[in-house]
């Protein structure tokens, strides 16, 4: 009798803290911030260049602060992008991938494991800060692997009239096992432009060292990813990436995903599908499994 009631206490243990961090994750994503709804409308169809209400102060066209209609998060799925955080401004982002494989079984079986839903999921938790202006820090932890990476991105060049592309420098080591084993560093750059407020485009090109690790094997790996993000209504998006390992170890499949999107405010929710569960460099780096789909989201939350 007592063991059982050991077990019931644990089983009941597990699942009331998986609903409260469910539940602190979605209160973070989801509470209100009046200071976003200052930095500029929601509509970003209506004109920089119209004339802000009596009292108020006109924001500067280069402001960070500012959305950006074709460029609204600083992933596209996997891959970061070149969009700007304002000085000591935050973001938080959710990812999260379903572990079915959506390309094993048919109709019916899919439909009985909820199209993945019922066979666990890959989590990750990321926030980021600007520290100084252009430079963004953020730590990412997800539990494929218990992998940690540190990450640094410096927004070097931002497209203006004078300069056709945006160009962002990036730094980062991660390390599996809560950042105790493997440890693979990387350094990149993301160059982007930007087509009337209605398209991006991305190149991600990526070095990142010791990426053979569990072989027992020193190998690095040279990546180029390239992406995408279409804004076909006000606030919706269609987005994709593959990144092909171009030099040095890459077994697997090359990563590709793609997804639909839609802003709201400070928040952006995606609906995503994938052919790994991988979501930093180092994992980005060993590619994708082949013959497998998963379904997964991204939920992102602006603090400005």
């Amino acid at each position: 009798m007592v063991p059982r009631l050991l077990l019931t206490a644990a089983v009941t243990k597990h699942y009331s803290l998986r609903r409260f961090f469910v539940c602190l994750s979605a209160l973070v994503l989801l509470a209100p911030s009046s200071t976003f709804a200052q930095s500029g409308p929601d509509d970003p169809e209506k004109p920089a260049g119209s004339s802000p209400p009596s009292g108020s102060t006109q924001v500067p066209a280069d402001d960070e602060a500012t959305i950006q209609p074709a460029e609204p998060d600083y992933r596209l799925v996997n891959l970061p992008t070149t969009l700007r955080l304002p000085l000591h401004r935050g973001n938080f982002e959710l990812t999260h991938r379903f572990a079915g494989n959506l390309e094993e079984g048919d109709f019916g079986d899919q439909l009985a494991n909820l199209f993945g839903l019922d066979q666990g999921a890959i989590v990750g938790l990321e926030f980021r800060f600007a520290v100084v202006r252009h430079v963004q820090a953020a730590v990412y932890r997800t539990s494929f692997e218990k992998n940690i990476q540190f990450y640094g991105k410096y927004d070097a060049l931002h497209q203006t009239d004078s300069s056709p592309l945006s160009i962002s420098a990036l730094v980062s080591i991660e390390g599996t096992n809560n950042f105790q084993e493997h440890y693979a560093p990387a350094l990149g750059a993301v160059v982007s432009r930007t087509f009337a407020d209605r398209v991006a485009v991305y190149g991600t090109p990526i070095w990142v060292h010791n990426t053979a690790a569990d072989t027992g094997v020193t190998r690095d790996t040279f990546l180029v990813g390239v992406g995408g993000r279409l804004r076909f209504f006000s606030s919706a998006y269609l987005v994709a990436e593959v990144s092909p390992r171009v030099g040095g170890y890459d077994p697997g499949q090359t990563e590709y995903a793609f997804g639909i999107e839609k802003r709201v405010g400070g928040h952006l929710f995606q609906l995503n599908f994938t052919n790994t569960w991988a979501t930093t460099f180092g994992q980005l780096a060993r590619g994708g499994t082949p013959s497998t789909l998963y379904l997964g989201f991204n939920l992102a939350r602006k603090f400005y």
